[in-house]
């Protein structure tokens, strides 16, 4: 984007409009140090024009909106802080975020979300603050900045949070009642919850050199970004697909049209059954594994970011705020992936995360207790795929006032060759955006691999 098509109208600094909780302290948890090396998260979206008659009165009308919805998420106008003991803390100190004006007005929302199913733009990085910004930063930085972007049609409204002190879905909490907040809501409809009394609760403390941590990725290889669309039907047709164990237990990669394929009958899911989720990532390790051309005696790894609230005996509060995530990883040797069917990589993934349960969550605490460590964020051998964010995040729900978003988009943060996030498709019922980042020559192979493509539209 040239440097001259987007400019900043002004900058200024939000306040929550109730002090209530001001200093407060929330203690970083198990799993919210490890996040300090990773970058802010960026996610927003793109509204069509706003029914204000200035953008004035636009930006006016979102400041107060803010300040509303940090009164209730008041760790987020704070600033981390470690103390003698090493421990690091949120501090409720009200220092505030940041909130920026911009302005694109050459940019259309046609151009912003084109039909093609060409990349996505490159415009998208400039709608955030806070690029490659670590997480340890907030030390010294906001936790939270907001760019409001105005387009020639429309709006997009972009979110820069610490990924220490959120995950996803504390994340799109905030994002969700700031939006309510925008539409005329006079009360919070989903009150965060800030009691720290969990299993990730510990007293290990993580050591950090002078001046904080370094990225576990470099960020200047070069990659390509793309949405790929999966209908409820093709979801439907993967997962039947991934649940039929194979003729003779082998079915050797054999692909099979998606037109010849039944289609699967509404039910309930149960503990044996592989989930549309897990089929579509199955799906996706083996197409990107493919296109890698790698060495079949080679091992490959799926990441996967589970959410742990529920999966406790105890279970947490569902909108407990801050980070209560484990990364589960499957790995498999290459030649396993592709010469079996998509029902034993499925299986894979599915057996997995059917035993991340309460014990393999205090597991995995105790483990991290005995050697407290950064997250591991990158693609280190060239054949590992991370798996982030939930087609059952509520992002299609941030209606500002005059409408649902056309789009959600991410900016630069975090991504790396094999960094893959999922959306719900806008249609909702059950659709499926994957937005994938790959190296430019994998992403050809995954263009042409007719297994995975069959099922895009």
């Amino acid at each position: 984007m040239p440097s001259s098509s987007l400019f900043i109208v002004s900058k200024s600094t939000i306040y929550p409009n109730d002090h209530q909780s001001l200093n407060n302290t929330l203690k970083l948890s198990v799993s919210d140090l490890p996040m300090l090396s990773c970058q802010y998260i960026q996610k927003g979206v793109l509204l069509t024009q706003s029914p204000f008659e200035s953008s004035i009165s636009l930006i006016s009308h979102l400041k107060i909106s803010l300040a509303k919805t940090l009164a209730h998420f008041p760790p987020l106008a704070g600033r981390l802080i470690t103390d003698s003991q090493g421990y690091v803390y949120i501090v409720c100190n009200d220092a505030g975020v940041d909130f920026v004006h911009a302005k694109a007005p050459h940019l259309n929302l046609s151009t912003l979300v084109p039909q093609n199913q060409a990349d996505i733009p490159i415009y998208f990085r400039k709608f955030f603050q806070f690029d490659s910004t670590l997480s340890y930063a907030g030390h010294n930085k906001p936790l939270m900045a907001i760019q409001v972007t105005e387009l020639n049609d429309g709006v997009f409204i972009g979110c820069t949070m610490n990924h220490a002190v959120v995950d996803g879905t504390s994340f799109w909490n905030f994002f969700n009642t700031f939006a309510e907040f925008s539409k005329g809501e006079k009360k919070i409809s989903r009150q965060p919850s800030f009691n720290r009394k969990t299993v990730f609760d510990s007293p290990a403390v993580l050591k950090f050199p002078d001046g904080g941590p370094s990225a576990t990725f470099s960020g200047d290889e070069p990659i390509r970004e793309k949405i790929f669309h999966f209908s409820r039907e093709a979801i439907l047709k993967l997962k039947y697909r991934a649940n039929r164990t194979a003729v003779n237990g082998k079915v050797n990669g054999k692909i099979t049209p998606v037109n010849d394929e039944p289609a699967l009958k509404n039910g309930s899911a149960t503990a044996s059954e592989i989930s549309s989720f897990q089929s579509l990532g199955a799906q996706l390790w083996r197409s990107v594994t493919r296109a890698r051309k790698l060495d079949g005696n080679k091992t490959t790894t799926f990441r996967m970011a589970v959410n742990c609230r529920h999966r406790l005996e105890q279970k947490m509060e569902p909108l407990y705020f801050g980070n209560a995530i484990q990364s589960i990883p499957t790995v498999a040797y290459v030649k396993e992936l592709l010469s079996n069917d998509l029902y034993w990589s499925a299986n894979q993934l599915h057996q997995n995360v059917v035993a991340h349960g309460d014990f393999t969550v205090r597991r995995g605490v105790k483990d991290w207790e005995s050697n407290p460590r950064l997250f591991p964020l990158g693609n280190f051998d060239g054949a590992m795929i991370t798996m982030g964010s939930s087609p059952r995040f509520p992002m299609y729900d941030n209606d500002f006032g005059w409408g649902r978003p056309v789009a959600v988009r991410s900016g630069m943060a975090n991504k790396f060759d094999g960094k893959i996030s999922a959306f719900p498709g806008r249609e909702g019922n059950g659709t499926v955006d994957l937005e994938v980042v790959l190296a430019p020559e994998t992403m050809v192979g995954l263009e042409e691999d007719m297994e995975f493509m069959q099922y895009v539209s």
